[in-house]
């Protein structure tokens, strides 16, 4: 096999804007002053308090709840601008990569970086249901950002020829991003230790053995 010719800057880039054509900037919905101190307070393990953060940004808390939103949209619109920086991250790190080593390496990439994320650590433990819900929740920002994201890395591999599953597009992401977050997130749902190298192994099989284009 011939190796892959070097990867310029501008094509790691490009294929972080297919991926996630949302960017990483911070959200628009929520005004900059506020979503810098939720994401201060985020970062230094502190809980995020609406009362606690409107006293630090001068304001009452009907305020900041009309500009904001209320807690858990908050954290919502926190947790997918980390996650969309960390996201753009692999894909660009990735890039001299093709088909299912580079589907692995990013899913195995981000499970790593976030398991070792002590700010969303602290969050799982002082707060397990709002976190689930948030992370895993099918209905938030960050859970279906992250689905979405998958689907557009896979993609991206199906149009360049390097990737062609026996199965969906959706049903492929969906069935990663589950067995992801069973063993990312084990010991608060089923009370055992988080293992991220078993994780990468069951999902570098899986993507493996529905690829088409290694046979």
């Amino acid at each position: 096999m011939r190796p892959a010719p070097p990867v310029r800057v501008e094509e790691a880039v490009d294929d972080a804007r297919v991926v996630l054509p949302e960017g990483t900037a911070v959200p628009a919905l929520v005004p900059p002053e506020i979503f810098a101190a939720a994401a201060a307070a985020f970062s230094s393990g502190r809980r995020l308090d609406m009362r606690s953060l409107a006293r630090r940004l001068g304001v009452a808390r009907a305020t900041l709840y009309r500009r904001a939103g209320n807690r858990e949209r908050l954290l919502d619109e926190l947790l997918w601008w980390r996650a969309r920086r960390l996201i753009a991250d692999q894909v660009q790190a990735t890039a001299d990569l093709t088909g299912a080593a580079r589907l692995t390496a990013v899913i195995g990439g981000a499970l790593r970086v976030i398991a070792a994320d002590r700010p969303l650590r602290v969050f799982l433990e002082s707060d397990p249901e709002t976190a689930l819900r948030i992370l895993t929740g099918p209905h938030s920002t960050a859970h279906r950002g992250m689905a979405r994201a998958l689907e557009n890395l896979i993609d991206l591999e199906r149009a360049r020829g390097a990737f062609d599953a026996v199965v969906d597009t959706p049903t492929l992401a969906y069935a990663i991003v589950r067995i992801s977050e069973g063993f990312l997130y084990a010991d608060v749902i089923a009370d055992r230790p988080p293992d991220i190298g078993r994780a990468v192994t069951v999902i570098e099989a899986l993507v493996r053995g529905v690829d088409l284009a290694r046979r």
